[in-house]
């Protein structure tokens, strides 16, 4: 019998035991010492060595706490602790501009493999303001960007919507796109526009003093404009981005053949917006215990450490996998220490919850890739954090396929290119609002509906004609647009490239047993230059391609189960 619940007794038996104690202390004695460091200009191998360390005592700490607060968001005790280690950060977080500065002026040589952080300070010196304007900067933006993020987030949490005289929480409203019966979506999708419109003014006044705010620091930086320093946090070149962009441009006559598809077998001319997540086809139910059968079986075919991974998160109680009462949503992976991991789901019994399940696992075993490297070297961009992730889910979707019915194929395989579709097409259609903000924000505030005619403009561009309505609202619906910039396109980059690394393991074996190394260094190495270790050439179109042809494969197939 699986058990459903994580075991944490492995990081600290209790937050007051003498272990959690001593970590904490030791952390902040940690600390301490770095800033002992860089205040005498010590050593750049000690320096590192602490850095190193810092990692290390902070890694299982932060987890254990969020792991607590997340499994059950009424424990007070966890919470307190949690907002106390974020505190205790904030003393990390002044160290930062004199670490930078002391790093810059190392020789990248003399470095080891530590190369990446020394050329990356040096770049990102060249960007800093004054120490004493970078430290005000970062406790500025407690009470700027940081409290415009949570006034999105307190107020959407907030809003509700009326549908059939039943009043419901936004989120439960969005959750009827899910539903068969289009007249239940096209009711969630009315009362969800009314909603947001009544709530459009903060909403608006929150995303200008978000952009309002970064705009004014790239300016201070030097920044050519809004998007480069998300490039270097990425780690990926602009000619690396305008291939991927080039090549998502091409794919979208092939997303709108998909959508063409989907409203032929919901019986219609062209989608509505609220059709883009109804279900096609008819699924049974996955009970846990077949999940932990299904998945490893099928990682093993291709990714046998993967498969290993996998068991050990079951057999280790590395995992809280059911919903309940106080639990947040969602699911997420996140280091513990050691290679190990823990991962929250909230697992029913559905294939999508088995692939999620398989995507959270692939977070899993890259965190198990990266236990050798260097505690500093272990955090991985966004745009390449979601390779194993997608090499699982993509793996265990085909699997799947192979042994469903025609029925619950037609649900698996819609699913899956409906998630590409939002992953490729949608995030397009926020890259270019999110571009076209930046620009009109130097200028001036911008109003509601100026924000309504971008979002709209911006899906249009990407979903084309095929759609008969759009969500002129997904600039407020979104929170990524508030806690952070250009947050969208490295879901696009780790997908098209977590299916290009697929097809070539699939296609090589020799390649799929370096497929490991590449996780591995996933932290040493810019995108760039670790693609081409692994003979990829991201600044390629071609390279791009690749990954949109398993995607065509897929559109392919569900027209054939569409139309016999």
């Amino acid at each position: 019998m699986t058990e459903t619940t994580w075991d944490l007794t492995p990081l600290f038996p209790g937050l007051e035991s003498p272990e959690f104690q001593k970590a904490w202390e030791d952390l902040k004695g940690e600390i301490v010492r770095l800033k002992g460091l860089l205040e005498e200009s010590a050593l750049l191998e000690e320096v590192l060595t602490s850095l190193d360390t810092l990692s290390e005592k902070a890694t299982p700490l932060r987890a254990y706490l969020y792991a607590r607060y997340s499994a059950d968001t009424r424990d007070e005790a966890a919470l307190a602790k949690l907002s106390e280690l974020q505190v205790l950060f904030l003393d990390f977080q002044r160290l930062r501009p004199r670490l930078t500065r002391y790093l810059a002026l190392q020789d990248p040589e003399e470095a080891g493999p530590y190369r990446l952080l020394v050329e990356e300070a040096k770049e990102e010196a060249l960007h800093m303001m004054p120490e004493g304007e970078e430290v005000l900067a970062a406790e500025l933006s407690l009470s700027g960007r940081a409290a415009w993020d949570k006034l999105h987030e307190s107020l959407t949490s907030q809003i509700t919507a009326v549908v059939d005289g039943e009043e419901m929480p936004i989120s439960q409203v969005r959750n009827l796109y899910f539903r068969p019966e289009e007249a239940v979506r096209k009711k969630a999708y009315e009362a969800e526009l009314k909603a947001w419109e009544a709530h459009e003014v903060p909403l608006a006044f929150a995303l200008n003093g978000v952009k309002g705010e970064a705009s004014v620091l790239n300016r201070r930086r030097g920044y050519r404009d809004d998007l480069e320093p998300t490039l270097l946090q990425n780690r990926i070149t602009r000619k690396a981005l305008s291939a991927m962009q080039e090549a998502v441009g091409e794919s979208l006559p092939l997303f709108r053949r998909y959508f063409l598809l989907k409203a032929r077998a919901l019986g219609k001319e062209r989608l509505d917006w609220w059709d883009l997540f109804a279900p096609l086809g008819r699924g049974r139910r996955w009970s846990l215990e077949e999940a932990r059968a299904f998945i490893p079986a099928k990682l093993a075919l291709l990714v046998p450490n993967a498969a290993k991974v996998a068991e050990m998160a079951f057999n280790e109680r590395w995992m809280d996998l059911l919903p309940r009462k106080g639990k947040v949503g969602g699911a997420y992976c996140m280091g513990r220490g050691g290679g190990k991991s823990l991962i929250l789901a909230n697992y029913e019994e559905s294939f999508e919850s088995v692939s999620t399940l398989a995507h959270e696992l692939g977070h899993a075993y890259h965190n198990f890739a990266l236990r050798e490297a260097p505690a500093s070297l272990r955090e991985v961009p966004m745009t390449l954090a979601e390779t194993a992730s997608i090499m699982n889910e993509t793996l265990v979707v085909e699997a799947a396929l192979k042994e469903a019915s025609p029925e619950e194929g037609l649900l698996i395989l819609d699913a899956y290119l409906q998630g590409a579709a939002q992953v490729v097409v949608d995030i397009h259609s926020r890259f270019l609002f999110e571009s076209w903000v930046f620009q009109k924000r130097k200028e001036r505030e911008l109003s509601p509906r100026e924000f309504k005619e971008l979002m709209l403009k911006a899906q249009e561009e990407a979903y084309g004609e095929v759609l008969a309505t759009r969500h002129p609202y997904m600039w407020a619906v979104k929170r990524h647009y508030y806690g952070a910039d250009f947050y969208n396109y490295p879901y696009t980059f780790g997908l098209l490239f977590g299916l290009a690394v697929y097809e070539t393991a699939k296609e090589d074996p020799g390649f799929a047993e370096r497929y490991e190394a590449l996780l591995a260094e996933s932290g040493r190495y810019r995108a760039k230059e670790l693609a081409l270790r692994f003979g990829f050439d991201l600044e390629s179109v071609d390279f791009w391609r690749r990954g949109i042809r398993v995607l065509e494969e897929k559109v392919a197939q569900l027209e054939r189960m569409i139309s016999p």
